[in-house]
Order: structure tokens, then sequence, then C-alpha cells
């Protein structure tokens, strides 16, 4: 077998027959390598295993542009495909996005197609998971959002490392704007024919996405106005945003991002929103996680807040004034006003929150407000039951008892609803509205809610006194 005893000896002439035939072609190298499996010890000692591999990847880096190689080594097991992998990789030629599509062919090949349910999880499926986590670009856009979170779903189906869940979430979250409401619906586990989806890891997606994206110039501060001073209405702001944007061309494509993220996660509240398991406290978490100003309207939000009280009807009172904190009533439409209004889902406070920036916003609008919306007004008339002989009653009533409201120029009749409105904000100091709610449930009718307070409060509260202020620095002007 050796040159010792004859020349052309039988080890030389296949050493010789490997090294100028089977390493010299692509499909051969590749039978080779797989035939390595039934003897992998002894493939090893005889070096046959690395020389596949580093032929193979010699073939690979001699053509880095080309793409035909990725299927045939999709064909490979794991270990072989790694160590080909890691040299094609630490040598720098081919491009990222060549390399993640590689990786996203091989992960299609191998990993089980498991979509929402869960299988029996399989210690082979979540090593392979695991590497090839590892084999992943690191450049931002080599690899899609979208597959990255295909790769977290299989994670947490597979029960992988946290490690492995953590850098694929932290992946996504940087390219976060990418994505589609499907691809955030990671289930977590099921409960006999309903999935429970996770919503601790959206949570740490958004997280790692504000990071990235959070600086001074894309983050527009909200300025508090004092009490004398006239809120700006929300075209106003839209036109001041218009020129800021214009203002800062170099960050407005983050800024574009922080919306469309807002939105996307907006959506996955409402399609998780229907589930009866959800807790209300990962619901205000992922809903706060998104900043302010990346929503110019709560529309969406508050159909989360809707879609998710009447899946929970259950629901104690506290927690959904709690869940209700996170919509700003000033950026409510109309139409989503309207509806609010009627909605006896929702606690009473922020119904009459609802009605008071409504005349706000017309009172701003108008300049010169001498009767509320017609739909609102219908409202107030539904809920309260006044009509115009009790306006002039109370009117009446309220001159005698501030001479500065009334010495204003403008209808007196103004002044009862705002006083309207002033008293539907005393439902947490009116300790016997509260037992009448438990007494009578938390389904009764937005009348009979409203009835329950007529007693005009003990102190007002301060977001009566900037819309008095307001309304009086309006009827100066004209």
């Amino acid at each position: 077998m050796t040159n010792t005893v004859d020349r052309g000896n039988l080890a030389g002439k296949l050493e010789s027959f490997f090294k100028s035939c089977i390493l010299q072609r692509w499909k051969d190298t590749l039978l080779t390598l797989q035939s390595t499996r039934k003897f992998p010890p002894l493939c090893e000692d005889l070096k046959i295993t690395s020389r596949c591999i580093d032929a193979l990847a010699a073939s690979v880096l001699a053509h880095p542009s080309k793409q035909w190689w990725i299927k045939d080594l999709a064909e490979l097991s794991i270990d072989h495909y790694w160590r080909i992998m890691l040299a094609v990789k630490s040598a720098g030629v081919v491009s990222s996005k060549i390399v993640a599509e590689a990786i996203k062919v091989y992960a299609s090949r191998w990993l089980p197609n498991m979509g929402d349910s869960l299988h029996e999880v399989n210690l082979k499926d979540q090593l392979l998971l695991e590497k090839i986590v590892i084999l992943l670009p690191i450049e931002k856009g080599s690899v899609s959002c979208s597959f990255l979170l295909k790769l977290l779903k299989a994670a947490n189906i597979l029960n992988a490392s946290s490690t492995s869940k953590l850098d694929l979430a932290r992946r996504a979250g940087v390219q976060l704007e990418e994505a589609n409401v499907n691809d955030l619906l990671i289930a977590s586990f099921t409960d006999g024919d309903e999935i429970l989806y996770d919503v601790d890891v959206v949570i740490t997606i958004v997280e790692e996405f504000m990071l990235q994206g959070r600086s001074p110039p894309t983050s527009p501060l909200r300025k508090k106005t004092s009490g004398g001073e006239r809120r700006r209405s929300r075209s106003a702001d839209n036109v001041d945003f218009e020129g800021q944007e214009n203002g800062r061309r170099s960050s407005s494509a983050s800024h574009s991002s922080m919306l469309r993220v807002a939105k996307l996660i907006d959506l996955y509240l409402l399609e998780i929103a229907r589930n009866e398991k959800l807790p209300v406290e990962k619901v205000i978490a992922l809903a706060k996680a998104v900043p302010d100003f990346a929503r110019m309207d709560h529309d969406d939000l508050y159909r989360v807040i809707d879609t998710y009280l009447r899946a929970h009807p259950q629901l104690e009172k506290k927690e959904r004034k709690k869940l209700c904190k996170i919509i700003d009533c000033k950026k409510l439409s109309m139409e989503a006003c309207v509806h609010a209004a009627q909605n006896e889902m929702l606690p009473l406070r922020v119904v009459v929150q609802v009605l008071f920036f409504e005349q706000a916003r017309a009172a701003m609008a108008g300049g010169h407000v001498t009767e509320l919306p017609t739909n609102i007004k219908a409202l107030l008339t539904k809920a309260v039951g006044f009509n115009e002989k009790g306006v002039t009653m109370n009117c009446t009533s309220l001159e005698a008892n501030d001479s500065e409201w009334s010495s204003a120029s403008g209808p007196k009749c103004q002044m009862t609803k705002v006083a309207t409105l002033k008293m539907k904000l005393e439902e947490d100091d009116n300790d016997m509205e509260e037992q009448v709610m438990v007494r009578d449930g938390l389904m009764r009718s937005t009348s009979s809610r409203f009835r329950a307070l007529c007693p005009i409060p003990s102190r007002p509260k301060r977001i009566l006194s900037k819309i008095w202020t307001m309304n009086r620095s309006v009827s100066e002007r004209h």
C-alpha cells in the first residue's frame, strides 16, 4: 500500500485519483462528502471530509457573484453545510445577500413547516435552527425582516436557546418597518384549539426598533401650554409638522418608519385583542412601547380598546380605566368620537372627555361658537336629558354664581354646556356613584351613568379651567 513496497501502489493511485478527479468536479465532490456520513470518524482521520469541504468552498469563492451552488449545498447535512458556509463567510468575497439567500433556501429545506401549530420538540431541529441563526449575516438589510420573524416563530416553537431568540428579535427590530401583521403573530403555546401569541417578544422587537431610531430631530416634543395660552387646532399642528419635516430632510425617512411601525403595532393589537386570555397589562405595555409622536391619530388605538373590552366583558372597572388611559381623546377623529360617546363599554370618564374635547375643538376651529356640533349636542341631550328650558335656567344660575364668566361676550347658554361637561368629570370623586355602578353593573346605559353625576362637583377640574380661559380669550377677540 506504500511506495516502500513498490512504485505505483494502491495508496498513491487512490490519492492521485481523489485529487485529480474527485476534487476537481463539483458533483463528484458533493457525492463523496455525502458518503462520508457512513463512516464519519474514519473519513475525518483520512482528511477526506475536510478536503471535500475545502474544495466545495473554493468552487463557491471562484464565482462569488453566482448563485448556482445554493440548491446543491442545501442537500448537505447541517454539520457539513456549517463548515462550508463558515469558510465562505470568512473569505469575505461573496456578498451578504447571497449568503442570506443560501441560508434561507437551506432553512426552507430542513426546518419543519410548523406554521402556528406546536409539534413535538425535536432536539435535532432545535440545534439546526440555532446553527442557522449563527450563520446569518450581520449586515442590516441582508436578511429580510419577514424571514427573521419566521425563524423567531420556529425558535419559539422548538424552544430554542434564549440567546438565539434574543438575537433574532434584535435583528428583526432593526428593520421592523418591513414587517406586516402576520409576521408578528408569533405563537407562544396553544391551549386547546386557541393559539396564544407571544406579546413579550413583540415588545422586545419594538423597543429595539425605537432604540436604533430614536434621535432628537425625529422625536418632536409636545410643548405644554399654560392656562392662558390657546391650544392649536389639529390642522395647525399638521402645518407645523410639515414645516419641521422640510427643515430636517436627513431624518424624514426615520420618522416615516416610526409612523409605519406605530400603524403596524396598532393593527397587531387589533388582531390579538379578541383573544380572551390576553392580559390587559400586555396590551398596555405594547401600546406604550410606541411613542406618542409616532401616532398621528388614535383611531386605531381606540378600535383596539373597543375590541378588547367587548372580548373581555368581565374586566374589572379599575382595569378598564387603566386600559383607556392609553388613548388621547384629542387625537380621535369625529367618527371615532361619535362612536366613543355612545360606547357603553367605555368608562364614563372617557365618554365625558370625548364630549369635552369635541366642544374645545369646535371652539378653536370656529373662533366664536354659539352652539355645539349637532351630533355632540344630540348625544348630550340623550345622555343628560337637558332641553332649551333647562339651559335657560342653568344659565341664569351660573350668571349669579360666576360674574367673571357671565360678563364675557357671547351667548350665556354656552356656559351651560361647559358646566354640563364639568359635572361629568367627577366620576372618581363621587363615592356614591361608585356604589351605584357596582350595584347596577357595568353594562347600564349611558343615560343612567350621566344622571348619576348630576350633583355639581365640589372642586373643578384643571382641564375645565383651560377651556374657560380659552372661551374668554375667544370672546374678547370678537
